[in-house]
C-alpha cells in the first residue's frame, strides 16, 4: 500500500487506483494458479502434461483473439461497466472450475476465466487514463504494470499452503468476489456515454492498426514477451538443482516488480522512452545469453535470471504508459490496450511451444537463439519509438 501511495497523485482518489490495481493483481492470480496446481491435477484428474499446457496456455490464445475486441467493448460500454464485467466472468469462470470433475468442464472455465481476465487487464488501464491526470500517468501505469508479476508470485507462493487444487480455485473465488465488490464501491463511473455508433468503432479499429504507434507498440510487447515466457518456461528445469524451484520462480517472477516501479520513476525524471527499451532488451539479451550458454553454478544462474526479471520489468511499465500516447485519438485508447495485449498474449503463445521444440531437437544451448534474436529485434525497433511520439514528447526524449 505505501508504494500505491507514493505513485498516486494527490487529487486522484488512492481507493479507485487500489482497486484497479487489486483487480488486476487477482486476474494475474488466475494463471498462476494453473501453474501451482499443476501436480494436483495430475494426481486428481489424471491429466497429462499436454491438458496442463492447454490449462495455461488458453489464457494467451483468447487474448490473442480477443485483444482488440475486448478495447472495442470497452470503449462501447465503458471501462468501469466492462471492468466489473470482467471481474464477474472471471468470478463465474472460477467457480464453474471449482466445481469441475472432468478436463472438459475445467477448459471451459478457463475459457471463462481467461475472457474475464482480458477484459480486466484492458478495462484497468482505460479507467486509469480517465481518472489520472497526464503528468502522473508514468508513475501510475508502472503501479499497473506490477499486476502480472505481483499476482502470479502471490498465486504461486499461496498455492502449496492448500491439500486440494479445488481448494486453491475456491480461495481464489472469494478472492475475485471480494475484488468485485470493491470495483463497484470504489470507482466511478465515467461522465461521458460510450458512443453507441458501430461505425464509429469499426472507424476507431482501422484507425489503431493503421497507426504506427499502436502496432509498434504491439511488435515491442510480443518480443519483451517472447523472451521472458521463453526463461520462465524453463525455470523449473534451471532451478531443480537448488530446490523449492517453485518458490525460486516466484521470487524471480516478483523481482519484475522492481523493474516496473524503477521505470515509473524514470519516465518521471525525462529519460526517453526509446533508449529506455534499447538499453533494457540489451541487458536481458546479455543475461539471457548468459544463462542458457554459460555453465555458472546454481546460484550464480539463480542470480542471472533475478536480473533478467528484475532489470525486464522496466519495458512494460514503459510500453503501457505509451499507449495513450500514440493512440490515433482518446477514444481508441482502449483497443490500442487491447492490441498491447495481443502482443504481449502472441509472445507468451509462442515462446514456450517453439523454444521447447527447439531445445528437443537441438539441445539446451538452442534457447540462447531465441533470447538473442528476441533482444536484437526489440533494440532496432525501438529505434524508431521516440521518433513515433508526440512532438512535445519527442522534445523531452
Amino acid at each position: 500500500m505505501s508504494t500505491v501511495v507514493a505513485f498516486v497523485p494527490e487529487r486522484t482518489s488512492l481507493t479507485a487506483v487500489t482497486a484497479v490495481v487489486a483487480a488486476g493483481m487477482v486476474a494475474a492470480m488466475q494463471v498462476g494458479k494453473g501453474l501451482i496446481a499443476g501436480p494436483l491435477l495430475q494426481a486428481d484428474l489424471g491429466l497429462d502434461l499436454t491438458a496442463l499446457g492447454w490449462l495455461t496456455s488458453v489464457f494467451a490464445i483468447v487474448g490473442v483473439v480477443g485483444g482488440m475486441p475486448a478495447g472495442a467493448m470497452v470503449a462501447a460500454i465503458g471501462d468501469r461497466r466492462m471492468l466489473g464485467v470482467g471481474m464477474g466472468i472471471l468470478l463465474l469462470g472460477i467457480i464453474t472450475g471449482a466445481a469441475s470433475q472432468n478436463f472438459t468442464l475445467l477448459i471451459l472455465s478457463r475459457i471463462f476465466e481467461g475472457f474475464g481476465f482480458l477484459l480486466v487487464v484492458v478495462a484497468g488501464p482505460a479507467i486509469l487514463m480517465r481518472i489520472v491526470g497526464s503528468g502522473r500517468r508514468d508513475l501510475v501505469f508502472a503501479v499497473w504494470s506490477c499486476f502480472m508479476p505481483a499476482g502470479m508470485a502471490i498465486a504461486m507462493l499461496t498455492g502449496p499452503l492448500f491439500a486440494s487444487w479445488q481448494a486453491i480455485w475456491w480461495i481464489n473465488g472469494l478472492v475475485a468476489l471480494l475484488s468485485l465488490l470493491t470495483i463497484i464501491a470504489a470507482i466511478s463511473p465515467s461522465q461521458s456515454r460510450p458512443r453507441p455508433s458501430a461505425g464509429g468503432f469499426h472507424a476507431d479499429v482501422i484507425a489503431t492498426v493503421k497507426s504506427r504507434g499502436p502496432v509498434l507498440l504491439f511488435a515491442l510487447f510480443a518480443l519483451y514477451s517472447l523472451m521472458t515466457f521463453t526463461l520462465s518456461s524453463f525455470l523449473p528445469i534451471l532451478l531443480v538443482a537448488l530446490g523449492t524451484a517453485g518458490v525460486l520462480s516466484a521470487l524471480i517472477t516478483l523481482s519484475n516488480v522492481i523493474g516496473n516501479l524503477a521505470a515509473g520513476h524514470m519516465l518521471s525524471r525525462g529519460v526517453g522512452r526509446g533508449r529506455l527499451v534499447i538499453t533494457v532488451a540489451t541487458l536481458m539479451g546479455a543475461a539471457g545469453l548468459w544463462i542458457f550458454l554459460s555453465q555458472s553454478g546454481d546460484l550464480l544462474t539463480f542470480t542471472s535470471c533475478v536480473l533478467f526479471s528484475a532489470i525486464g520489468g522496466l519495458i512494460p511499465a514503459t510500453l503501457i504508459s505509451t499507449v495513450p500516447m500514440l493512440s490515433p485519438s482518446p477514444a481508441p485508447a482502449p483497443m490500442a490496450m487491447g492490441l498491447l495485449m495481443q502482443g504481449s498474449n502472441l509472445g507468451q503463445l509462442v515462446g514456450p511451444v517453439a523454444v521447447g521444440t527447439a531445445i528437443e531437437v537441438y539441445g539446451w544451448t538452442s534457447g540462447a537463439a531465441f533470447i538473442g534474436i528476441g533482444a536484437l529485434a526489440c533494440i532496432l525497433l525501438a529505434t524508431t519509438l521516440d521518433r513515433a511520439l508526440p512532438v512535445k514528447e519527442q522534445k523531452k526524449a
